[in-house]
């Protein structure tokens, strides 16, 4: 047996908590790291559950086998038995959890470079929090050193099923006849169980951008040749949506009828307002469309990341019985239970890419018009975002508390281009708003050494000056 430290293993490997789960370069994701990560989590939720047994499932990563066959030789090593339901999307596990009432675990990196990889933790009643995470963090456990992992077990293919008939069945029958969808599937481990349920409920659905090598799409800043493929498939096919998801399947990238790739808050602003949603939680990066649509009688802005929008959640409980968030990259957390069209939707409080895209195709239906011009109903307020890639983390904390502490210094960073400074929003980064409603929000990503911008105006294009520019101009602090 060797005992080993949490947090001394964070240091040494790398991989450490970010806003949803762990994440490390793909080399650093040793068995011993995996091992450590799974058995203090399976500690820390035996103080709080009894079970014995935990689900596992894998994105469609290169290395994503080999860390889940380390998890599952951790999770036996625990004395427990592995629930592995294959490659399947992670709000597929977490709703197979949730209804076996187990805990889960998912190997995905997410949208991240496939270089990286991470894991993702459930306990039986949803995604760990926060504390969760300080608690893992704070553990000394030994480890069992049992050698070479095992081959993973036969599939349990009940998770994938139950997922997809959770949405075949809430959806009216046939509400997608007639429409003509492309599928951008490139790696997603989304891609067949999407493809099984948007024909189930009557779309022709075109398969596009299918690859076996790994795609790291990233739904809060989608590549040039993505906005290209995009416009181009769409003049070529006459699609009616184009449909996509991130790696792991929990975050939406929607296409209207033209091509054009619709901002993630705007699809969680428009899938809340066809469920009938009252109380939100979401992100403070999110679009400020959603207060000034009046659509909800209460919102709540919370730091960045599934697990304080989850918290946030909870706040309404008490307001609100029907509550929902949603995060700048379009995932979709049900925090109540929905009825609509006499039928029943139950709570899923873990981003989810499927019910925001059947939704703003239902809110389209439903009236009669095509997706831009449902987007076009909504208050002209525009989201840019991007990221400067390999910008230390340190370097980007230290830049936000610089001009976070020292008016003087922020200005000089500005200027005058954007606008008068009104208010300055420390929730999560640096957040800007100026006296004509532009928005400048600055902060470290928090999975991978990359520093994201979001930029928010009355005119798309503006908004995309706007990125441009910050970018440019942060670019020259580099160390």
């Amino acid at each position: 047996m060797k005992k080993v430290l949490i947090q001394e293993l964070m240091k040494t490997s790398g991989v450490s908590f970010g806003t949803s789960g762990t994440r490390g370069l793909v080399e650093h994701m040793t068995n011993e790291v995996c091992e450590a990560y799974v058995t203090a989590f399976i500690v820390v939720t035996a103080r709080s559950f009894q079970f014995n047994r935990i689900a596992l499932s894998m994105d469609l990563r290169p290395s994503s086998p080999d860390i889940a066959a380390a998890c599952a030789q951790a999770i036996r090593a625990s004395g427990l038995q592995v629930d592995f339901c294959g490659t399947l999307p992670t709000p597929a596990l977490a709703l197979h959890a949730q209804q076996e009432q187990i805990p889960a675990i998912m190997v995905t990196g997410s949208h991240i470079p496939f270089d990286r990889n991470g894991i993702k933790f459930y306990r039986p009643d949803g995604e760990i929090s926060k504390a969760d995470e300080l608690a893992i963090e704070s553990m000394e456990i030994e480890l069992a050193n049992n050698g070479a992992p095992e081959p993973l077990p036969t599939v349990n293919v009940q998770a994938i099923k139950n997922y997809e008939q959770r949405y075949i069945q809430f959806f009216p029958s046939g509400m997608l006849a007639g429409k003509r969808l492309g599928l951008y599937e490139h790696s997603s481990v989304a891609r067949d169980s999407f493809k099984r349920i948007l024909e189930a409920l009557g779309a022709q659905v075109v398969s596009l951008g299918r690859t076996e090598i790994f795609v790291p799409i990233d739904t809060e800043a989608v590549s040039a040749e993505d906005v290209i493929r995009g416009h181009a498939w769409s003049a070529e096919h006459g699609f009616d949506a184009i449909i996509s998801t991130d790696g792991d399947g929990d975050r939406p990238l929607i296409g209207d009828e033209q091509g054009n790739w619709l901002r993630g808050d705007i699809v969680g602003l428009l899938c809340a307002h066809y469920l009938g949603v009252q109380a939100l939680a979401v992100p403070v990066s999110c679009n400020t469309a959603i207060e000034q649509c009046a659509y909800f009688e209460s919102v709540v802005r919370t730091k960045i990341g599934s697990p304080y929008v989850i918290a946030g959640m909870q706040q309404l409980a008490g307001k609100s019985n029907s509550i929902a968030g949603f995060e700048a990259n379009g995932g979709f957390l049900l925090g109540s239970e929905i009825s609509l069209n006499n039928q029943v939707l139950e709570p899923l409080p873990t981003r989810d890419a499927v019910l925001p895209a059947l939704a703003v195709l239902a809110a389209a239906r439903q009236a009669s018009l095509p997706i831009s011009e449902v987007v076009n109903s909504l208050p002209a307020r525009y989201t840019a975002s991007d990221r400067l890639q390999s910008f230390p983390v340190a370097t980007s904390k230290r830049l936000i508390s610089m001009w976070a502490n020292d008016l003087s210094q922020l200005k000089g960073f500005l200027g005058d281009e954007y606008g008068v400074l009104v208010h300055i929003d420390h929730t999560d980064g640096l957040r800007i708003t100026f006296n004509n409603q532009n928005v400048i929000h600055l902060r470290p990503s928090g999975n991978a050494p990359e520093l994201r911008c979001y930029c928010e105006a009355s005119r798309p294009d503006a908004a995309e000056r706007m990125t441009s520019s910050v970018l440019a101009r942060v670019a020259q602090y580099v160390d």
